[in-house]
């Protein structure tokens, strides 16, 4: 079973995304809570404290003990309101103070929209979401629209409803099936909310058979007239999802299984709108670029390539894709803050990869059939990725290192180009190119982004993924997939693609290992006997036999030793490649273990 079989937050992300404007969200009192407007139940019970103080009763641990105990019968909401108020006009009144928030509430921050409020916005400003239900009086949802510069229309009673804009050409749509707390024809008492005027209740039937929901906040227990609507539904063309902080009660556990509703357990609603909000983006943005729009730029890179008259050409196509992908790595949900999660690793990694495919298989183009004078150009394009990713944002470590992944899909799509070309010169050109850090000495671009020495493998990260979780060389595993289907646009028909890739980690190591003197090496060995002497960094090829023979005996032959040499790798001297095998020997051994 896959991991997105087992998390309805994620079937519930998928669907939202591939069905934009489908789903309605229905918002009960519990959302309004942490904005800390009172529920039914609680004004129910300062509405008894306040009676009872008025008769000098003060200090009752328990209020609704001592009303049972009074009274004889259990506290109830509209009871207690109808006997305190007889007009809608003065059930306004009451319930105004509960909800306007005074001088002093401002203050506090509190009685204003809620991050899951602001959630709901962003859905609605991105389109997924453009019908709110609600049995709130409150005016969060509607100030948190218009903060996004959004004008929702509102549905507070039949009246409003008959002259409203019709819900088909509306851009966000919020029925308040209770009212609003302005207006004096509140819905809030028993016998008020057994049944709702038949208009109401065509406009429900039509948004419950034409839509999905999203339910939070709701219990499903005070709401007779809601609760009959839902269960006579007749459809159920589109999923509903009902979130809960712990089990559904008897009279939502019936509508839910009536509506065969997927239940999503929460911590609390602002966490699950912000998940979802934010899952929903990552969706939207790790969208694979049309594929057409795909193979037109990269084809288009190879025309220019072939004919020296569309230089300029080129290097405008290759400008509008870096910037591009410098402006994808500053969206929202790349932020560098927020907490570690599985599932928000995995969301990054496949948006940073969507961002890139298209820089990427470009820059394989010009690695396969460049002539040489590309080279500066990609070094460049490396350069502003570093740049840009080393741009101090503070946050998360674990989200601060994926910040510099894009430099290294560039660096691997390059690199394999140059290889399957054995473009031997410039392949060491390129991965010794020294790139400048502020205040710190310059360090090469093989030191930065090999898969063996970037810091976003740390912890090796990338078990993470799904089917790596036992893998020493997680990321190279899985690039190796992720190439094997880029690479289609300019590595051809390759015999072993997978010996290919390997080939090319190996040249990032020998790259690597041009840090060290001959001199140091030559002292290092002698004091480490038949052991290892060296850091020597070392990819999948570790642990794949046949690769690992093939390649170390390469080096060794006559026909790639001396072009490898002349080249520059090993700094040109025969003795370095022989202890680079060395070492390389120890590295394979514990890639074994």
């Amino acid at each position: 079973m896959s991991f997105a079989a087992t998390d309805p937050l994620t079937q519930l992300a998928f669907s939202v995304t591939e069905n934009k404007g489908v789903f309605a969200v229905f918002v009960g009192s519990g959302l309004s809570r942490a904005a800390d407007i009172p529920t039914g139940w609680e004004i129910t019970l300062d509405l008894i404290r306040r009676v009872a103080a008025a008769q000098g009763v003060t200090d009752q641990s328990n209020w609704a003990k001592w009303y049972r105990d009074t009274t004889g019968k259990p506290p109830n909401y509209s009871k207690i309101l109808e006997s305190l108020a007889a007009s809608p006009i003065e059930r306004r009144a009451i319930l105004h103070s509960y909800i306007e928030p005074s001088g002093e509430d401002r203050e506090r921050g509190l009685k204003k929209p809620t991050p899951a409020h602001e959630a709901i916005a962003d859905l609605v400003a991105s389109g997924h979401i453009r019908v709110i239900i609600t049995t709130n009086f409150d005016r969060l949802m509607e100030n948190a629209l218009r903060e996004r510069g959004i004008e929702p229309t509102v549905v507070a009673s039949v009246d409003a409803l008959t002259g409203a804009e019709p819900i088909t050409h509306s851009a966000c749509y919020i029925l308040k099936l209770h009212g609003d707390y302005k207006d004096a024809r509140l819905l809030n008492t028993d016998a008020e909310l057994v049944a709702y005027p038949r208009k109401i209740d065509q406009l429900l039937d039509r948004i419950f058979d034409e839509h999905g929901l999203i339910i939070s906040g709701w219990s499903g227990e005070w709401d007779t007239a809601l609760r009959k609507a839902m269960l006579r539904a007749p459809n159920r063309r589109y999923p509903v999802y009902w979130t809960a902080r712990g089990d559904l009660r008897p009279d939502a556990r019936d509508i839910a299984t009536h509506r065969d509703a997927r239940v999503i357990k929460i911590a609390d609603a602002n966490g699950f709108f912000r998940e979802l909000r934010d899952r929903v983006q990552t969706l939207e943005r790790a969208r694979r670029v049309n594929p057409r729009s795909v193979e037109l730029t990269v084809a288009s890179a190879k025309r220019f390539l072939g004919r020296p008259e569309y230089r300029i050409e080129l290097d405008e196509l290759i400008a509008r894709e870096v910037d591009y992908l410098v402006a994808q790595m500053e969206a929202s949900n790349l932020s560098t803050q927020g907490r570690w999660d599985q599932q928000k690793f995995r969301d990054r990694v496949n948006l940073y990869e969507a961002v890139t495919e298209t820089m990427a298989r470009v820059v394989g183009v010009l690695g396969r059939w460049g002539n040489g004078g590309e080279v500066a150009l990609v070094c460049d394009l490396v350069r502003t990725l570093h740049t840009h990713a080393e741009k101090n944002h503070g946050g998360l470590v674990a989200w601060i290192n994926l910040r510099s992944y894009p430099a290294v899909l560039i660096v691997t799509a390059y690199g394999l180009g140059l290889t399957r070309e054995r473009r031997w010169h410039d392949l060491h050109r390129f991965l010794r190119f020294q790139i400048a850090r502020e205040d710190r000495t310059p360090v090469s671009i093989v030191e930065v982004f090999s898969t063996s020495s970037w810091r976003g493998t740390e912890d090796n990260i990338f078990t993470q993924l799904e089917g790596l979780d036992r893998r020493k060389a997680a990321l190279s595993d899985h690039l190796l997939v992720l190439f094997e289907q880029w690479g289609k646009s300019f590595i051809g028909v390759a015999a072993d693609f997978e010996l290919l890739f390997d080939r090319f980690e190996l040249m990032e190591s020998l790259a690597h290992f041009e840090r060290n003197e001959l001199a140091g090496l030559e002292a290092s060995r002698a004091a480490h006997p038949n052991q290892q002497f060296t850091y020597c960094p070392i990819g999948r090829v570790g642990r794949r036999s046949a690769s690992y023979v093939t390649l170390t005996q390469e080096l060794q032959s006559d026909e790639i030793k001396p072009r490898l040499l002349d080249a520059g790798f090993a700094g040109g001297a025969p003795r370095m490649l022989e202890l680079f095998a060395e070492a390389l020997a120890y590295s394979a051994q514990w890639m074994r273990w």
